[in-house]
């Protein structure tokens, strides 16, 4: 979704939470590209976080931006392991390749996919979208 990617894109950090156990665990993220009409996001394979994911897709993203608005998206995160896909990721964010190829054995992109997100505001009524 074009907004959403946007949105996160323009915050440069968001905040995603997955579940480990019954423990909650949030870090930062900032690389996210829009393919194939789809929001992805990209980590190491290596990091409990990718574990985290795989046993259980379900997460939130949450991000604030300069004026104040807010987002939540809510959905599951799919591992899309096209090199296409690794490709549009790394295109979209020249400085994962300080860490990150498209023919490592770590780099993984994940996509959003049975979610919605709301875009809030203390000054107007919620945006919202289907992913």
């Amino acid at each position: 979704m074009k907004e959403v990617t946007q949105f996160l894109s323009d915050c440069n950090i968001f905040y995603l939470a997955t579940l480990e156990d019954d423990q909650p665990r949030v870090r930062p993220f900032g690389a996210v590209v829009e393919f194939e009409g789809k929001t992805y996001i990209c980590t190491n394979n290596k990091k409990n976080v990718f574990a985290q994911i795989l046993a259980n897709p379900k997460v939130e993203v949450s991000a604030t931006d300069s004026n104040g608005r807010w987002i939540r998206v809510t959905g599951k995160l799919i591992p899309d392991s096209r090199r296409e896909a690794k490709e549009a990721m790394l295109n979209a964010n020249p400085g994962l390749e300080k860490m990150y190829s498209v023919d490592d054995d770590k780099f993984e992109v994940l996509y959003f996919t049975e979610g919605n997100a709301t875009v809030y505001s203390f000054s107007a009524d919620p945006v919202e979208y289907v992913l």
